[in-house]
């Protein structure tokens, strides 16, 4: 073989045994295009929170595409939760007030997805709220220590369903949440505490207050009213670990109680709560 053919077959097989296996690019679609600049768009305040984005057949013109393109990219703006659609001859893409629900319903999604396990709540409570409630006693005011403490006397009224007395054993967390100054620390909280009471309804206990009963709060209210950040710190931490607790216990219960409904050939022994890991 003549040395010039040589080496372009050895150049060749050099090249073919180090090239990756690479894919063709693609152009992104026309629709992730528009979804894009028009985020962009109400991110930076060009469209405000109420809002009503132009009609397909504007924002067609505008970014010369097809209508289908325009009202896909409005549909994943609403499934993103920056637009709502409202019916009728005044309806329209209206730009919603982006708040922190968005992460409390990304949570939900992912518990529902079994993508997140009770004993990794617990894990967050515990290493979060502690501190959440420090910040809470620094940075009470007048006003929110009344707040708090009408939320902890209004706790478990008599005669209530379990959604009520769920809500009413919940809202000093919420009102710590909010006085902590932390509006991260809040959205966190707020989902935690969100999913708790969506597990709680699961749970059924009964009589409802029995996983969260009177006065769990006292030690963790009295602590923020004293102005004392390190005792409700461990307030809080010692309330955490009480409820989850008392939450594996009720879980457990659930678990043969479904087993049992079951029958022996369905039962499954590692899983709870529908398929939810608690470990």
């Amino acid at each position: 073989m003549p040395k010039g053919c040589f080496s372009m077959v050895l150049a060749q097989a050099i090249e073919d045994k180090i090239m990756p296996d690479f894919k063709p690019i693609k152009q992104p679609r026309v629709s992730e295009a528009v979804f894009d600049q028009l985020k962009e768009a109400i991110l930076s305040n060009d469209f405000k929170a109420g809002d009503r984005l132009p009609s397909e057949r504007e924002l067609s013109e505008q970014f010369q595409v097809s209508r289908v393109a325009v009202r896909e990219a409005i549909r994943a703006l609403e499934n993103s939760g920056f637009v709502a659609i409202r019916q009728g001859a005044t309806g329209g893409a209206f730009v919603t007030d982006l708040t922190f629900e968005q992460l409390a319903s990304a949570c939900l999604d992912l518990y529902m997805a079994r993508k997140i396990s009770v004993h990794e709540l617990h894990q967050v409570r515990i290493l979060i709220e502690p501190e959440v409630a420090r910040l809470a006693t620094l940075n009470a005011s007048p006003d929110m220590k009344d707040r708090l403490l009408r939320a902890y006397e209004a706790e478990h009224p008599p005669g209530a369903s379990l959604d009520a007395d769920i809500a009413s054993g919940t809202k000093v967390h919420f009102v710590l949440a909010e006085m902590c100054g932390n509006r991260f620390f809040e959205a966190i909280i707020n989902s935690v505490i969100k999913l708790n009471t969506m597990i709680l309804e699961e749970l059924k206990p009964h009589p409802p207050y029995s996983i969260h009963p009177p006065g769990f709060h006292l030690a963790l209210v009295e602590a923020v009213l004293s102005g004392n950040p390190d005792a409700a710190a461990d307030a809080m931490r010692n309330h955490a670990r009480l409820f989850y607790e008392n939450l594996m216990k009720l879980e457990r219960e659930y678990r043969e109680r479904v087993d049992m409904e079951k029958g022996p050939e369905l039962r499954s022994p590692n899983q709870a709560l529908g398929s939810n890991p608690v470990s």
